[in-house]
């Protein structure tokens, strides 16, 4: 699978699920993760086959936990939009009544402030550890 550019430009690659590669978006008001799965030309989750939607389920939840338990979010989003990147990929996002954007959606309400490469490469480990324990990775 190629990865789209632009997702390639706006995350760093933390690992693979057994169908969708996870990638952390570059923007510390948020943390912020990708799922996209792992198959040629979908654009949409109903293009999947079935059993790949219901990995993608699982997959999706599972990370879903996993970052509301560790960043004690007030909110999870999770979208799949695909406006502006046509390759399917499912947005999750932690939000806190607090963050820069709350309540609006995140998308274009502040500039990105990209993590420094040490707080980069901390919270991709921390999320290896986290999804190792949960058998995903």
């Amino acid at each position: 699978m190629v990865l789209h550019p632009q997702l390639k430009k706006d995350c760093v690659i933390v690992g693979e699920f057994p169908l969708c590669l996870l990638l952390l978006v570059n923007d510390a008001n948020y943390p912020w993760f990708i799922l996209v799965p792992q198959r040629e030309h979908i654009r949409e989750i109903h293009q999947l086959s079935e059993i790949d939607q219901q990995q993608l389920m699982h997959e999706s939840s599972v990370l879903a936990e996993c970052i509301e338990q560790t960043f004690n979010a007030d909110k999870i989003n999770i979208a799949a939009l695909g406006n502006m990147v046509p390759q399917l990929h499912v947005h999750h996002i932690v939000r806190y009544t607090t963050d820069v954007s709350w309540p609006a959606p995140v998308w274009g309400n502040v500039p990105a402030t990209p993590y420094s490469a040490d707080d980069s490469k901390s919270l991709c480990k921390k999320m290896h550890l986290l999804l190792k324990e949960k058998q995903l990775q």
